[in-house]
Order: structure tokens, then sequence, then C-alpha cells
């Protein structure tokens, strides 16, 4: 059995952001929720140290997460990475370190770093631009020690293997060399880096695990977050591909990373697939934006919009059609049309240009359409109202009152015609 610290106590200043940097979005979830899943994936006991801007990122974990620890970190005495450390209490003999700013460290790779066996081991990758990382000075495959480049020779510079700030120790060593980690730095912080310089001192063998650069890479700037989530997005996409969905044109779909398909599906340019959408055997046409909705056996768009908590079955769902909380099973809603707050029933067709009229100024109200119901093209439907099965309604009319089944609905005025007046007017003649 292992712990997981997760380290998210920053202050964040680069995001140049009033929201927490691990509170920021990446395809669609908080950055803090990525490392939670992975050590989730592998412990149970979890917990992560906050400090800077507490209340919200413990609240935020709450809300999302059962079983996971938030602890402070005495920040005034025990500033830094290992006083960061210092402050969870872990529970077994093998202890992950995490950083709450990688969204992109996985399951597996976490799991790497929970089965090793030594007293410390620290992640590494090989990069052609190392600059602003620690430089990781190797013998052979073991750590020697770690040379932040701020302390760095010339010669050390040079070297391109660096520390990715994600460690595996064993509860032991922690317990008998965190203590001993001092802050004699220009920043006065107690450094988890130096614990390493301590192991190896101290005849201690410490290792590296070798990680890919992108997995590893820690978000620092809104440029940062930026450069992830495309990485992130192409890792869904390559996904949901290798399992049968098409998607045209990928680098211009945004899918989120709680979204879920089943069957075969296929996602069009420019469609944006988001919060906990489920698509099932459906085609997302170009530039569509569906939310928080479930598309059964349906096509929708283009440059549709689906907001959430509609449900789509057996639909056809037009160019410039917008549903919330709908529900449309069977219906055809060919363009120009807004269904808010409904429920559709099948073999109705929705006229271009029809409303439901849901909003009075101060509350929402439903409208219920039954099976085989016509309405003609630029209606309004005022809620709350119920339309029976088997209604012819006409265009142009505006809906105030219930009907009976059968009937034909018409709500105009009266046309008259002016005879010449056109001539008249523009003081023309025929």
């Amino acid at each position: 059995m292992i712990s997981v610290v997760i380290m998210a106590a920053g202050a964040g200043t680069r995001m140049k952001s009033q929201t927490p940097k691990v509170l920021h979005m990446l395809s669609g979830r908080r950055l803090i929720d990525y490392p939670i899943l992975a050590a989730q994936s592998v412990s149970d006991d979890v917990q992560v140290v906050l400090f800077h801007q507490r209340e919200q990122v413990e609240a935020h974990i709450a809300k999302s997460f059962d079983g996971v620890r938030c602890v402070c970190q005495d920040h005034e005495n025990l500033p830094g990475t290992a006083g960061a450390v210092m402050a969870a209490k872990p529970k077994y003999d093998r202890v992950v370190v995490l950083n709450g700013d990688m969204p992109l460290v996985t399951p597996e790779f976490t799991r790497l770093l929970a089965n090793r066996t030594e007293e410390a081991a620290i992640s590494v990758f090989a990069t052609a631009n190392p600059s602003g990382y620690g430089r990781v000075v190797m013998s052979k495959d073991r750590v020697r020690r770690i040379v932040e480049e701020k302390d760095a020779s010339e010669e050390e510079k040079k070297i391109n293997i660096v520390n990715a700030g994600v460690y595996s120790f064993s509860k032991q060593f922690l317990s008998e060399f965190l203590k001993k980690v001092e802050n004699s730095n220009e920043q006065k912080e107690f450094y988890l880096t130096d614990l390493i310089s301590l192991a190896v001192k101290n005849k201690k063998t410490v290792s590296a695990l070798w990680g890919d650069e992108l997995i590893l890479m820690g978000i620092n700037s809104k440029a940062d977050l930026s450069a992830a989530e495309r990485i992130h997005q192409g890792l869904i996409k390559n996904d949901l591909m290798n399992r049968g969905i098409l998607v045209r044109m990928p680098e211009t779909v945004f899918i989120d990373a709680s979204a879920t398909f089943e069957g075969e599906c296929a996602v069009e340019n420019g469609a944006m697939i988001l919060g906990q959408s489920r698509i099932v055997r459906s085609v997302i046409k170009a530039h569509s934006i569906v939310e928080d909705s479930i598309i059964v056996d349906s096509d929708i768009g283009p440059m549709a919009h689906i907001r959430p908590n509609s449900e789509i079955i057996n639909t056809h769902i037009g160019n410039f059609v917008e549903t919330k909380k709908a529900k449309l099973n069977g219906v055809k809603a060919g363009h120009l049309s807004y269904l808010g707050d409904a429920t559709i029933d099948e073999g109705t067709n929705i006229g271009a240009g029809t409303i439901t009229c849901n909003y009075n100024g101060k509350n929402k109200y439903q409208t219920t359409i039954g099976k085989n119901v016509f309405i003609g093209s630029d209606t309004q439907l005022v809620a709350p109202i119920a339309i029976p099965d088997n209604v012819l309604i006409g265009a142009g009319s505006t809906v105030v009152k219930d009907p009976k089944e059968g009937d034909l609905v018409l709500s105009r005025s009266e046309q008259k015609s002016i005879a010449g007046f056109f001539f008249k007017f523009f003081g023309k003649h025929k």
C-alpha cells in the first residue's frame, strides 16, 4: 500500500489570475483533478497540501472527490516543497509526491513511482531546453545530486537531464531525513531536492525514473496551460479515434475529458463536446456545441447548440437550432428554432423560426408537445402550454392556450390588400 502527497500550496503568481492556479480549467476539468485521479488509481490515502487560497481549493476537492484529505502547510515557518511534505501524515510505508499543477501525469506513471523500492526515487527527463530546471547529475543509473540552475556551473548548465519534481520515498526515509533539511538558501525555503543530497551523503540509494517531457510538464503560466491543453486534447481525440470514433480535422475539435462516446459516432470540424455529455451512435456536425447533454441515434447541426440537460433521441437537429433542458424523441427540427424547457414526442416536425417562450421575466415554464404534431414556421408557443397528439399549427401563429387533439391552430391577423398602393407610395405608374 502507498500514500500519495500532492503539493498544491503555491501562489501561482505567474498565472496572473485571481483564480488559484490549480483551479484553472484544462479540457473541462480543474488542474488539481488530474493528479488526484492519478493518485486515487493507486492509493486510498491521498493528501493534498494547501496554503494559498486554501478555502477555494479545499471546497472544490470536497465537492468533487471522496476520501481525499486536505492539509495546510505551515508556510510561515516551513515554506518550500519540503515544508509542504512535512505537513502531510502518510499512512503507508511508500510515499509518492506529485505536483498539483501537473495535469498530464498518468495513472500508469504514478503506478511506476508507487512500485519503487529504493529509499528515494526522482522523476527525470531529457530535454533540448533545460533552462529553468534543476539539473540532475547522474552516475550510471544512480542520482548523485540535483543542482538548481542558479547554482549550476557553466558545465553543469549543459546537462540536459532535469528534475521533474515528482518523487517516491520510503516513509522511513522521510521520517529520518525530512527533519534534517535546512533552509540555508537565498529564498530561506526548505527544498525536497535537498533530500536527495542528504540521501547520497548518507549512502542511501537514489534512483531515477525516466519519464516523457510532455507528461511531466508543469503549469506555471497561461501559455503553459494552453500548451498542455493542446497536448491533452490530442490524447483524448487519438484515444477516441483508436476506438472507432471519427473525428474530422481533430485539431479544430474540442472534447471535454468527461464526455463519453458509445458505438460508431462522428464529430465534424469545429465542434465542441462539453461537460459530461454522452454521445451514442450519433453525428455531431460542423461547428455544433453539445453541453452536458445526451445524444442518442441522432444528428446535430451543423451550427446547432445543445445546451445543458437536453436529451436528444432518434432526432434530427438542423442548423441554428438551440435546445435547453429539452427532451426530444423522434423529432425533426430543421433550422432556426429555440426549444427550451420542452418535451417533444415522436413524429413531430418543428418549423423554422419556432420558439418556446419559456420565460416571463420571473420564472421558467414548460412546453409539452405530443406525437405527430406539425408546427408551421415562425410559431411562438407561450409556456406553460401542452400540445396534444395529432395537432396542426399554422405558420406565424402565437399559441397561448392548450388545443385539443386533432385541432388546426391558427393565430394571425386578417390579411388585407390595398390595390395600387405600391405605385401610389413610390409615385410610379404601372
